[in-house]
């Protein structure tokens, strides 16, 4: 049996205002939004600062860390005070997130966006999973008015965020970040954050603030598998 939708997943490809638009969706369908705040949970529940979370979010260690602690935990000379609970690096991170996205999901009536929440949730009951692109114009044009400075650099530095969110999900998960069959819906937001919101939730068959949903269109899904 195919259960009401009750969570909804964004990822994005950096510069698209994805971020915007689950913002939005969330406050719309009257629902918890889970953007910083499950970087915050993460640090909560492991003892440190969101600042300190924060510097993990999205990102792998670097290969010289990733080595090293595989050479640690292959040796012959354990340290125990050093534990995985007492280690705090972005694997640590992306496993507390994961919780903090599975706890959420059982909750329901949250909008969760990126940290792979679309694959921790794939093939779930009650979950509709979309992502986000736009083109390299509106891209561009996005960053150039957050980081004018930057302006001449935007390309690289947007494909350079791309790339890291994709590996993470490529390390943790196994997945391709992008992968369409992960997704119920892809997004392109030059349709506008109205109509991007109006269309995802027709398609998760959820009512919106000013909308009605037919009963004869309501969409319901066990997960993009």
């Amino acid at each position: 049996m195919h259960s009401p939708i009750r969570v909804i997943t964004v990822e994005r490809e950096y510069g698209s205002r994805g971020g915007e638009f689950a913002h939005d969706l969330a406050a719309r369908l009257g629902w918890k939004l889970l953007d910083s705040e499950l970087v915050i949970a993460a640090a909560r529940t492991a003892g440190v600062t969101p600042e300190l979370a924060a510097k993990f979010d999205e990102r792998l260690d670097p290969w010289y860390y990733r080595y090293g602690k595989v050479f640690w935990q292959d040796s012959g000379y354990p340290i125990p005070s050093l534990g995985e609970d007492v280690i705090f690096d972005s694997e640590r991170m992306l496993s507390l997130i994961r919780q903090e996205i599975v706890d959420a999901a059982q909750e329901g009536n949250c909008v969760l966006v990126g940290r792979g929440a679309a694959c921790a949730l794939a093939c779930q009951p009650g979950c509709f999973h979309v992502f986000v692109y736009a083109t390299a114009k509106a891209k561009r044009a996005w960053f150039a008015g957050a980081f004018p400075s930057q302006a001449q650099q935007a390309d690289q530095l947007l494909a350079a965020f791309d790339k890291r969110r994709a590996a993470v999900i490529r390390k943790f998960y196994q997945q391709d970040w992008c992968a369409r069959g992960l997704y119920h819906m892809l997004l392109n937001s030059a349709m506008g954050i109205e109509a991007m919101i109006a269309a995802t939730a027709g398609a998760a068959g959820l009512k919106i603030a000013g909308q009605e949903t037919a009963g004869s269109e309501i969409a319901t899904a066990g997960g993009a598998c």
